[in-house]
């Protein structure tokens, strides 16, 4: 122990003493180490923020929902959902708690005292809130009476709100939509945004009004979200949900699912599983400059050598080890890139901090203690690395040559 406090005494001794050629040593090291950061902060809390905005879908919700390819669209033959899928879930498939659909009413222009806007405009049900966990924060939500008796009546986002410079409160105004007029009952709380795009962007109008105006002999686009009472059931009622939607579809066996069922946090999952496949090449990419900055860091150590070859050369006349040597330039190299790392990640956190408060609506930087700490261990081990070759020279030196030394 005292040969490594020794050792790391007169490594710090050495740095300290050429502080303006350490610094630049560690400019290869620093710069990897803030990119790396700066990258894994900004898509870190992009991730964080996602995931939040689906935070309050539990795990007992579904979603189904028609599966195009290529060649549906290239013959223009959609799949579509039926009213008889929303029907099979609702009344057929046993462990189903609740069942909202929402379709989708296309081509919809919506205005209010002459200003007009194109905001998504679906039709749901009563259980929409429920499944989905959204709440008026003024008024209330569509009944089940306004879906029976296809009142016109209307919810609406934050967001058209504003666009339609409607009042604070805009329960009892009047909406055109389409050719129709629409009682305002309610507005829904704010949802925020994801990806630049507005979660609060909509009308939503009872199912069977949003039938009606979309015609009989349209094909509407329509989504199914579901839950699940028994949270340990999920799965027996998601395959039992897949069968009866199979038989009512007529798909043959061994026939491919036109639809799918999936948990209503998959977008989570599946943007996590890309954020951290982008995250790692990014991190690759730039880690480059972290090998750069070693080679740097070689260099320098092998110049040290040179220089101090004559100290070398007292030290082992006084006694000095092989391994003393070898272990107070190797200590040199890995603090050389320490240095260089922590000054990086405080770079890196404030550059990404920077640089997600000037983008509009982004959501804050953020970066886990782990990456962090593996991003210091990192920065250290490519000191250690890239310092065995000066260190091995050093210690190697012949006493009596080192002290002939000029």
């Amino acid at each position: 122990m005292n040969i490594f406090k020794e050792a790391f005494r007169a490594a710090l001794t050495s740095l300290n003493a050429h502080r303006m050629r350490s610094l630049l040593t560690t400019l290869g090291i620093l710069i990897g180490t803030a990119a790396v950061i700066a990258v894994v902060s900004l898509l870190q809390g992009l991730s964080d923020s996602i995931a939040s905005q689906f935070s309050d879908l539990g795990g007992n919700t579904l979603s189904l929902k028609a599966v195009n390819d290529q060649d549906n669209f290239r013959r223009r033959r959609l799949n579509t959902l039926s009213i008889s899928d929303v029907d099979i879930l609702q009344y057929q498939v046993t462990g189903i708690e609740r069942v909202a659909p929402s379709l989708m009413v296309n081509n919809s222009i919506v205005s209010y005292k002459g200003r007009s806007i194109s905001p998504q405009v679906f039709g749901t049900n009563t259980e929409y809130q429920l499944v989905q966990n959204r709440y008026p924060s003024v008024g209330r939500f569509i009944t089940e009476s306004d879906d029976k008796g296809s009142r016109r009546v209307a919810v609406i986002g934050e967001k058209v709100r504003d666009e339609l410079k409607l009042p604070n409160n805009p329960v009892d105004e009047y909406l055109l939509v389409g050719n129709e007029w629409f009682k305002i009952v309610g507005m829904m709380e704010k949802q925020g945004e994801i990806l630049g795009f507005s979660q609060d962007n909509y009308v939503i109008i009872p199912f069977s009004v949003g039938r009606s105006m979309m015609g009989v002999f349209e094909r509407p686009y329509m989504e199914v979200s579901f839950t699940v009472g028994n949270l340990l059931e999920i799965n027996a009622v998601r395959e039992r949900a897949l069968r009866a939607i199979r038989n009512s579809r007529h798909l043959q066996p061994g026939k491919e699912d036109d639809f799918k069922i999936e948990a209503a946090d998959s977008f989570v999952k599946q943007f996590n599983k890309i954020t951290g496949i982008a995250t790692a090449v990014l991190a690759g990419i730039v880690s480059i400059s972290l090998l750069v900055g070693g080679i740097g860091i070689m260099n320098i150590m092998l110049v040290s050598v040179t220089e101090r070859t004559r100290e070398i050369g007292i030290l082992k006349a006084l006694g000095a080890t092989r391994r003393d040597i070898l272990l107070q330039f190797l200590l040199e190299a890995a603090l050389l890139s320490l240095f260089g790392g922590l000054i990086g990640i405080v770079i890196g956190l404030l550059a990404g901090l920077g640089i997600a408060s000037l983008i509009p609506e982004f959501p804050p930087a953020h970066v886990p203690f782990w990456v962090i700490a593996l991003a210091a261990g990192f920065s250290a081990l490519v000191g250690v690395i890239f310092g065995i070759a000066p260190a091995s020279k050093a210690a190697s030196l012949d006493p009596i040559e080192a002290l002939r030394y000029e």
